[in-house]
């Protein structure tokens, strides 16, 4: 399953990547690592909405990554355009390519 909610783990990962320690029910609870800092509660909180923001921020990439053909297709559809000399807008690569970037655009 595929989270799509930022939680203060992730936060103390981003913060602190070298650091160990035990974290439950939004709290750490044990900090392991004493040369290294541990973050305040509220540095944690506003790591939090700063990375659901980016996350959230990149659904687009996200929804992108699905609608795309596996590479092996997109390479056969490439192959079959320079055999028939469509190396630009006209081919079957780039049309495809286009529609996702169309249906999915950036924010």
């Amino acid at each position: 399953m595929i989270r799509d909610t930022i939680d203060g783990g992730d936060a103390l990962a981003s913060l602190t990547p070298n650091a160990e320690w035990a974290f439950r029910n939004g709290q750490v609870t044990e900090w392991k690592s004493a040369g290294i800092t541990q973050p305040t509660q509220a540095e944690i909180d506003a790591e939090v909405i700063r990375l659901q923001a980016e996350y959230d921020g990149n659904a687009y990439q996200r929804t992108r990554a699905d609608a795309y053909e596996e590479v092996k297709e997109q390479l056969d559809q490439l192959y079959h355009d320079m055999t028939a000399g469509k190396l630009d807008a006209t081919g079957e690569w780039h049309k495809a390519i286009k529609a996702v970037k169309d249906a999915t655009p950036k924010p």
